[in-house]
């Protein structure tokens, strides 16, 4: 327990990290895309979308599991201080990164007209899926030194690079619109900052990190003998990961066809907002991975299962009230910012946010788990059944239901892949979810949720108000019920503690809900003490 603790501060310091980069790079992006869905027609956001398909589209196929090796390898050499192997793998995974993003970038300049005029059937949006090409590239060069800085737990400078591209996209893309350039401006500033931000990363990965490591071993370096065990392992991963991309891509193929820009543009804002809960997933699940890959489902077993279900706890009560919150204020808060525009977008992001709660089974964990492992065949079986699921699913509700039908297809076909992934992390590596703990945590929620949502639909009050309240009042009720109903115990609260005291001023911040949540603890045991009938010897 000891050792898991160790590893959870060091996970929480690396998380908040990246917590704090993707937050300050969110809100700025977040603040930029308010100004810039202000000023832009909903039809101009929507064709900006769809140009941004074929070029997600086609990064899919770029990486090949390059960058997880890369992280995977350079923890696991870091770990076992074999320091000499850590410039190959850089070389290599830089090398293969560029080489692939740039005969991508070039095949998709090749059929961007083919795409606009008989895929999209949008001929105008020939022009900026040309320029989207660039963003293959540099995205490729984001990968691989973003995965170093993860390899070498330099989340600072993961950070840092978020930071840069969502400020150099705020400023460029806004600035662009205000003036009129509409979907062209959103574009080439998306683009201009994809390509500066990975400029910046290079220069930081070899000043930072490559000049400072053990140049032992490079006399008898070949690209092609490090690609090997890379690839080797990445490939099944990559594979898995494509085939997960793919649905979503093929959603907003079909999309793009049957349903009208301004719809797109609706769809387009509600995940501008569902990217507040990825403050939540993307620091949590990129520190999980290195730390799983440390560990030898043999010989540390016990301390797997402890990891394992400690991480789905802890996620769970950060990411699922988090969740809720946005489901039940969903309305208020697009309308505070856009008052009587993109009016669409409170229903789409509720539904949109529903998966994240199967984070109390264990969802937002077993990714990482498998990664961290090894385990990378079993995902690309598990993605090719959610595939095999999804685009059924999605031939049959997008052209009935439009958004709607492709939100309800992305959710019920990963249920069953998840459901197996679960099955077998426990019949394999015995780990599984406290479903007791993750169950209390969602009930939690749910009361909190349900009393906000009462309260503030009886409010007859301005959008803002409505917010403001329905924040108040959800917050107060979940740190009250928590604690009262067994959702979090004094041992969690020791944990947290623990595991975030290195942390500095935020750690005294977290203490104000800490301290609330063990007061009310107490309380509850005052209460039961009271009821309890005394024993005598």
């Amino acid at each position: 327990m000891d050792k898991a603790l160790r590893m959870g501060k060091d996970s929480a310091t690396g998380s908040f990290r990246l917590f704090v980069g993707k937050i300050v790079s969110t809100v700025t992006l977040a603040i930029s895309t308010i100004i810039l869905t202000v000023f832009i027609l909903e039809s101009d956001y929507g064709l900006y979308s769809i140009a941004l398909v074929p070029s997600t589209t086609i990064i899919l196929f770029q990486d090949w599991g390059v960058g997880s090796a890369i992280i995977k390898y350079c923890a696991q050499f870091r770990a076992e201080n074999r320091t000499g192997e850590l410039r190959k793998i850089i070389i290599a995974g830089l090398t293969f990164e560029a080489a692939t993003g740039f005969a991508l970038a070039l095949l998709l300049l090749a059929i961007a007209n083919f795409l606009a005029s008989v895929v999209f059937g949008t001929p105008e949006s020939a022009f900026l899926i040309t320029l989207t090409s660039i963003t293959v590239l540099s995205t490729a060069l984001l990968t691989a030194t973003q995965s170093i800085f993860v390899g070498f737990e330099r989340m600072g400078l993961n950070s840092l690079t978020m930071i840069c591209q969502a400020a150099t996209q705020g400023v460029l893309s806004t600035s662009l619109v205000y003036l009129g350039y509409g979907a062209t401006g959103a574009v080439l500033g998306f683009t201009f900052s994809s390509l500066a931000t990975s400029i910046i990363a290079l220069a930081m990965v070899y000043f930072a990190i490559y000049k400072k490591t053990d140049p032992a071993g490079k006399e008898d370096f070949s690209i092609f003998r490090t690609l090997k065990p890379m690839l080797t392992y990445g490939i099944p991963l990559a594979l898995a990961s494509i085939l997960a991309g793919l649905l979503p891509q093929f959603y907003w193929f079909i999309m793009a066809s049957v349903v009208d820009f301004a719809t797109i543009g609706n769809y387009r804002v509600a995940i501008n907002f569902a990217v507040l809960l990825t403050f939540f997933t993307i620091p949590i699940s990129t520190v999980l991975f290195p730390a799983f890959s440390k560990l030898n489902s043999k010989t540390d077993q016990q301390l797997l299962k402890t990891v394992f279900a400690s991480s789905v706890k802890y996620t769970t009560l950060f990411l699922v009230p988090a969740t809720m919150a946005l489901i039940v204020l969903s309305k208020p808060l697009i309308g505070t910012i856009y008052a009587d525009k993109w009016l669409s977008a409170p229903l789409f992001l509720s539904l949109y946010v529903v998966g994240n709660l199967f984070a109390v089974l264990g969802s937002s964990s077993i990714w990482s788990l498998f990664s961290g492992l090894g385990d990378t065949t079993l995902l690309m079986k598990l993605n090719v059944l959610t595939l095999s699921v999804g685009v059924p699913l999605g031939f049959v509700l997008i052209p009935q239901l439009g958004v709607i039908g492709a939100i309800l297809a992305a959710l019920v076909s990963g249920i069953p892949s998840m459901v197996i992934g679960l099955y077998l992390a426990w019949k394999r590596y015995d780990t599984k979810a406290d479903f007791g703990a993750t169950a209390k945590i969602f009930l939690a929620s749910t009361i909190a949720a349900a009393s906000t949502y009462f309260i503030v639909v009886l409010l007859n009050v301005a959008t803002w108000v409505s917010l403001a309240v329905g924040i108040v009042i959800y917050l107060s009720a979940f740190l009250v019920v928590a604690p009262l109903i067994g959702a979090i115990n004094q041992k969690d609260i020791d944990n947290l503690r623990a595991m975030f005291s290195g942390l500095g001023i935020v750690s005294k911040i977290l203490e104000i809900p800490l301290g609330l949540l063990q007061k009310m603890l107490r309380l509850r045991h005052v209460s039961e003490n009271q009821f309890r009938t005394p024993t005598t010897k």
